[in-house]
């Protein structure tokens, strides 16, 4: 499977490298980022070096790398994972790192792979659930054209608790409708 970079206006979506394990470290170390994603695994880093050096040749998947502003500096990561050719589906993940949050990265990142799964890879969904405890996420993905199915209730660990799972996606007809003609 070829892994293609995609390039937007503020942002350069390339391919995860091995190069790339001291930001994902630094990503995962973040328990506030961790919370919100759900991420409740740890990882030793010598897990963390041998995925960042085995995505170049992960099939069913891209895994980016976020890049901005002419830096090839990773700040963080958003993937196109569970591809089902048969279905035309697949799941959607994004994470920044911290000081990365908040600067349309994240936006712009969705929008480009979208673009890569309806346009290049011609699937017809594309979905991703978001915590409940996560509104500025769900908000991102709604703005998107994201629309909730469901809530799959105590999915998640919140600390001591849990949060619910929303369940998310955009048909092809629907990311149509967001994209303006030139």
């Amino acid at each position: 499977m070829d892994k293609p970079t995609l390039q937007g206006e503020m942002i350069v979506l390339r391919p995860v490298r091995p190069d790339d394990a001291d930001a994902m470290w630094d990503m995962l170390a973040d328990a506030e980022g961790n919370r919100l994603t759900g991420t409740t695994a740890t990882f030793t880093r010598e897990q963390i070096d041998a995925w960042c050096a085995s995505r170049a040749t992960a099939e069913g998947r891209y895994d980016f790398a976020v890049t901005a502003n002419g830096s090839d500096e990773f700040l963080g990561e958003i993937v196109l994972n569970d591809i089902d050719d048969v279905v035309r589906k697949a799941n959607l993940r994004l994470s920044m790192r911290p000081a990365y949050r908040g600067r349309g990265y994240g936006t712009e990142g969705i929008q480009l792979v979208l673009g890569l799964a309806f346009d290049g890879l011609g699937l017809h969904r594309v979905e991703l659930d978001v915590l409940s405890i996560n509104a500025r996420a769900k908000s991102l993905y709604e703005n998107l054209g994201f629309r909730v199915e469901g809530r799959r209730r105590d999915a998640y660990r919140d600390g001591d608790g849990w949060c619910d799972a929303i369940d998310m996606s955009i048909l092809e007809d629907e990311y149509r409708a967001t994209q303006v003609e030139p």
